[in-house]
């Protein structure tokens, strides 16, 4: 007696899904086209003779259509029950979906600002105000870099306000980032510790020039950091991130404003 052919199998198992599983006429539909597409893929090849090398290469092929993770996901999770179904009529050496995974969901960039909203975030009263506060100018200094350099929230909060090499005893500091004011531009150690330089605009320079001012001043429990808090110490992500919301909002822009933002606007 022959052995059962591709196209049979998978009728068999169709069946199993319709009369044991009591799946839904809808359902067993939707998988019915997914093992069609595998049968096509395989192009007259036994279905019990296809590898992982082979389903990757679908895999890939399905992803080359322009086709969503979601989708691709429920194609391998239909072919992988038809493995494991197969497995326990014949001897399969191995189910070879199992590892084959769908690319990861692709997620959308942030919309960027457009030029008109980008300058009015930035045209902030304390250009023009005659004492206007700490809390202000850093404000300015950092979204002008930010928007500027194109530079990740992380590594803004992580430059030091110049290069430091310094021995203390047994505590030694050096900088891994830092801004060079005087040749426009920031030493960054971004993401794997890779080092960049990355140019800073005139309208970035002329804040942070004001702002290295006002920061003297307040310099206390960080003597490096380029950016403080009003308590002297290392601005952080979260505090950034929440100074730009506000600042967005009291400015009127419609849009989700987040570091990412200036980050892409750039």
């Amino acid at each position: 007696m022959s052995s059962p052919t591709s196209t049979e199998l998978l009728q068999s198992y169709l069946s199993v899904l319709r009369t044991q599983q009591q799946l839904s006429e809808h359902t067993t539909k939707a998988y019915a086209a997914d093992l069609e597409e595998l049968l096509t893929f395989a192009q007259n090849r036994p279905l019990a003779s296809l590898t992982y090398a082979d389903i990757r290469r679908f895999s890939v092929q399905l992803h080359g259509r322009d086709l969503n993770a979601r989708s691709i996901a429920r194609k391998l999770s239909s072919w992988r029950g038809f493995y494991r179904w197969l497995a326990q009529q014949i001897d399969l050496p191995a189910n070879p979906v199992e590892g084959v995974k769908a690319p990861k969901k692709s997620k959308p960039l942030p919309k960027a600002l457009g030029v008109d909203d980008a300058m009015h975030l930035l045209d902030q009263p304390q250009r023009t105000q005659i004492n206007p506060t700490p809390a202000q100018c850093a404000d300015l200094a950092m979204f002008e870099l930010l928007y500027s350099s194109g530079l990740r929230v992380s590594e803004l909060v992580s430059l030091d306000w110049r290069a430091f090499k310094e021995k203390h005893g047994e505590k030694d500091y050096q900088s891994k980032s830092w801004l060079d004011i005087a040749e426009a531009q920031v030493h960054v150690s971004g993401k794997g510790n890779k080092q960049r330089i990355v140019p800073v605009g005139a309208h970035a320079i002329t804040a942070l020039t004001t702002w290295l001012q006002q920061r003297a001043h307040i310099a206390k429990a960080d003597p490096h950091a380029l950016f403080l808090t009003e308590r002297g110490t290392r601005m952080s992500v979260r505090l950034v991130q929440l100074r730009l919301k506000a600042q967005a909002q009291k400015t009127g822009i419609p849009a989700d404003v987040h570091p990412h933002v200036l980050r892409h606007s750039f």
